[in-house]
């Protein structure tokens, strides 16, 4: 928590790997307070979300019809997303938990 505060003092972008990352950073920034913690969280992560914390996340390529990849296209707007899905559909790109990964900026 110290280093995620001090990162976001000096002006540097925080990187969540994974989606669970990005769930548990952003409950924490809804509550207001950066802090080791431990517990559950119920946010649910869709287009219109407004991000407070995480700039950048790593995940891998989501399915179809999933929550995940309605977290995806909040981070990223659904127009990218669907550049992005094309991309690796027609570059035979691998899906879902052992598949290939990507880098997504907020937008």
């Amino acid at each position: 928590a110290e280093k995620i505060k001090q990162t976001r003092a000096k002006g540097g972008r925080i990187v969540a790997v994974g989606t669970t990352a990005v769930r548990t950073l952003e409950s924490m920034a809804l509550k207001g307070e950066v802090c080791a913690t431990q517990g559950d969280t119920d946010i649910f992560i869709y287009p219109g979300f407004g991000f407070k914390l995480v700039d950048v996340m790593i995940t891998n390529f989501h399915l179809p019809k999933s929550s995940l990849l309605m977290l995806v296209s909040a981070f990223i707007s659904r127009e990218k997303m669907f550049e992005i899905y094309n991309h690796a559909i027609d570059n035979k790109y691998r899906f879902f938990s052992y598949g290939d990964a990507m880098l997504l900026e907020k937008q």
